[in-house]
């Protein structure tokens, strides 16, 4: 599988929430060295942060990271990412994939299964990753993202709702999950073919996404197919908060220290 695929990471400096998030120091590297770190580890034959910020790009250039300077008002790091393929002129059937760069916890065996999604079978345009959930709270969580497959693995729909509902066991308790119904948190890490993302960034929000504020049922809004990958091993947290700084940290002592972390 090696240079069959392409991975970018977009790295926006200006995070809402924690600002200058990819220079952030965890546990003696930044946020996006890891990340670099975690990429390069994988099959690809090519990795390219994209980034809205000279630092950034400064920070890269020290720790030996391809990367672009993009441009600065994009919606979404798919955007980005878009705008590293078109610019480095990658042919349309090429495979990349989009490794968000606050997830420096995502496990490269778990790059390498998402690309050999799409290098398998050259008819699914994007792919993505879910892992089962396993507690009541995950799944009525609106911040947890659930997907519903049909057989075949292609994605029926992404909500922040409870789906799928089951009727009869939820109107009596809550608490629980009901046995026999499989639920599934998707997980943020997407490949595409270069040819269709150029065609899904072009297409405006649909109403699905604006409403669920799920970029990805752009996609299905627009009857294409998203296959879905069970991960082979939850990745870790990834970084939004302060908090999830400190849960960084605890899993990679637990890594270090020879333990099995936990997924977020």
């Amino acid at each position: 599988m090696q240079n069959r695929f392409r991975i970018v990471i977009p790295a926006r400096y200006g995070a809402s929430r924690l600002p200058g998030k990819p220079l952030l120091d965890i546990a003696g590297k930044t946020l996006l060295a890891r990340v670099w770190e975690q990429a390069s580890a994988s099959a690809a034959g090519e990795v390219v942060v994209a980034t809205d910020d000279e630092r950034v790009l400064a920070h890269c250039r020290d720790i030996g990271a391809d990367a672009v300077l993009t441009r600065a008002h994009h919606q979404s790091g798919t955007d980005r990412v878009a705008e590293v393929a078109a610019t480095r002129g990658w042919a349309p059937d090429s495979v990349i994939v989009n490794l968000q760069g606050d997830e420096p916890c995502m496990p490269s065996s778990l790059i390498d299964q998402l690309a050999r999604a799409l290098l398998r079978d050259a008819a699914v345009p994007m792919a993505t990753l879910a892992t089962p959930i396993t507690d009541a709270k995950a799944l009525f969580d609106p911040h947890t993202v659930k997907v519903v497959t049909a057989a075949s693995g292609a994605a029926l729909y992404f909500s922040r709702a409870p789906v799928p509902w089951h009727r009869d066991e939820f109107l009596g308790d809550r608490a629980k999950l009901p046995t026999g119904t499989t639920f599934l948190r998707h997980i943020g890490l997407y490949a595409y073919r270069v040819g269709f993302l150029a065609r899904f960034v072009g297409w405006p929000p649909a109403p699905l996404e604006t409403a669920e504020s799920l970029e990805q049922l752009r996609v299905l809004w627009h009857g294409e197919r998203i296959h879905v990958e069970i991960a082979q091993t939850p990745p870790g947290p990834g970084v939004d908060t302060e908090d999830d700084v400190r849960a960084v940290m605890a899993w990679l002592g637990e890594k270090a220290g020879g333990g099995q972390p936990g997924a977020s």
